[in-house]
């Protein structure tokens, strides 16, 4: 039984439990296990706190012997966003490889396993899945993390990623609300604006989302973009016609509404992180999620007291405030019951790697012959955006490695970069990765450069393949996670 710290009066106590911060290291620290004892429900993991599963089991059991029902949540999509594996990608394909096989099944038994890993971990609350549509093919910080651009498939994947996750134990986190697939802006760097008709929202952005909520989606995740259809005053987050009117009335949620990250430039440029979380809560969220980037105890203590301040100056109602750390309660029951249950599948250890080789597309196989002799891989390669992180590895290098000893591989960017490569490879049989080759001139221009002098080369798309297949053999693996590189290069080598 969690007991709270004494002189931690109930006002106070609620403005702690809607926090979900973060923090850094790679065990708990003092300040935090304070905040615990003082009300504070959840706590976030980022790759930065992870080093191993037995470390991170260790470290939620720390954060558990201080507050036993605590949320631990986690941002992991797998696929191109991985915390578990940051430093190796990950073990399963994301959700554009899913997508790209269609088998609703297989993204159960995936969301299922990943869900198991988590859970073992002591691990109850995952952001994810993306429910986005990816409907704008420039979109910068969705692609791959989207199952992909229709509706019908974007729904039938989300409510099947959300069943085999939550059978796990783990409670699934919808993202982003109302949809961040039309965007052609970051909302990690500024606040992108959907000018989508109010008529197409319902059957594309708005359709995976009803199947999420049917399936049982416990959370809900919003989006920092603004859509002058639903509120062309308030970006979604802080927004009350698209939080209660558009998601509790006319969709009927009633699980746990999380925020993205307070600090992303799309609410902290415009509105503070204080003002922003106090707006949020009035608009109908339950649970401010902070932490990738501001991670420490005077985050924690201006965010609470900005909720304080709200209540007693009249801002913010207190009953609002006491219903969002009411539905925060709520999940954390639901987790400790759902711990407690006896899963009866064992899960599939392997089922990522099987589902990152039937994820694959390949155009000109049958002609193509196997290499036997060690190639040069030329990864051209842009600035990863901020959800991936730009510490997770990529690519089919290391693979090819390990099945064709002497692999050598160079990473190349901007002008130059095809007769940089050509140049590093000599001789040898060059692979060329690229990842989002439709979004980067500079990329094209790369590869044209390459397949003029050397048409044998072998292309791997590891983006979303909106360019023309080239090349020797194309391989588009829908994602740049750890098995899908390990697929690719499993045909290259011919295993």
């Amino acid at each position: 039984m969690t007991t709270f710290a004494k002189g931690t009066d109930t006002l106070t106590r609620d403005a702690l439990t809607v926090l979900q911060p973060g923090f850094t290291g790679t065990t708990a620290p003092d300040w935090l296990l304070r905040r615990l004892g003082e009300g504070l429900a959840s706590v976030g993991l980022f790759g930065r706190n992870i080093a191993s599963p037995d470390q991170l089991s260790a470290l939620t059991a720390q954060l558990r012997a201080e507050r036993d029902d605590v949320l631990v949540a986690i941002d992991e999509e797998g696929g191109d966003v991985t915390r578990l594996e940051v430093r190796t990608g990950s073990s399963f394909p994301g959700n554009h490889a899913l997508g790209a096989v269609d088998d609703v099944d297989l993204t159960r038994e995936v969301a299922f396993e990943l869900g198991r890993r988590l859970a073992a971990c002591g691990v109850n609350l995952n952001w994810a899945p993306s429910a986005d549509v990816n409907s704008n093919p420039s979109n910068p910080v969705i692609g791959v993390r989207s199952f992909g651009a229709s509706a019908d498939l974007v729904a039938r994947h989300t409510a099947a990623y959300v069943t085999g996750l939550q059978s796990a134990g783990v409670a699934a986190c919808t993202k982003h609300f109302p949809g961040h697939g039309d965007t052609a802006t970051d909302s990690h760097h500024a606040l992108p604006r959907i000018d989508a008709d109010a008529s197409v929202l319902p059957e594309r952005e708005l359709a995976p989302f009803r199947a999420a909520i049917a399936a049982g989606s416990r959370a809900v995740m919003s989006a920092h973009i603004l859509v002058p259809a639903l509120d062309p005053d308030h970006p979604a987050t802080l927004s009350r016609k698209v939080l209660t009117d558009l998601l509790r009335g006319e969709l009927g949620y009633d699980g746990l509404i999380v925020t993205d990250g307070m600090e992303m430039q799309a609410i902290a440029a415009g509105y503070g992180i204080e003002h922003g979380s106090v707006l949020a809560i009035a608009a109908g969220a339950d649970a401010i999620c902070v932490g990738g980037g501001l991670a420490d105890d005077e985050t924690v203590r201006r965010l609470r007291d900005a909720l304080v301040s709200a209540v007693r100056a009249g801002d913010l109602p207190e009953e609002r405030l006491a219903d969002a750390a009411e539905r925060v309660r709520a999940l954390a029951r639901w987790t400790a019951a759902a711990s407690a249950a006896d899963a009866s599948d064992t899960g599939d250890p392997d089922v990522g790697l099987r589902a990152a080789r039937r994820a694959l597309t390949l155009t000109g196989a049958n002609g193509f012959t196997p290499l036997t002799e060690a190639p040069f891989v030329a990864a051209f390669t842009p600035v990863a955006n901020i959800a991936v992180g730009d510490e997770t590895p990529w690519g089919v290098a290391a693979e090819l490695t390990r099945l064709l000893p002497g692999t050598d591989t160079g990473s190349f960017v901007g002008d130059g970069a095809g007769m940089a490569a050509l140049a590093a490879a000599g001789r040898r049989r060059i692979v060329a990765v690229v990842r989002d080759e439709h979004r980067h001139p500079w990329m094209t221009s790369a590869l044209d450069s390459v397949l003029r002098t050397r048409p044998d080369t072998i292309v791997v798309e590891m983006g979303v393949p909106q360019a023309p297949p080239r090349g020797a053999l194309h391989i588009a693996t829908h994602g740049a996670a750890r098995v899908c590189g390990r697929a690719a290069a499993e045909v290259i080598a011919g295993e």
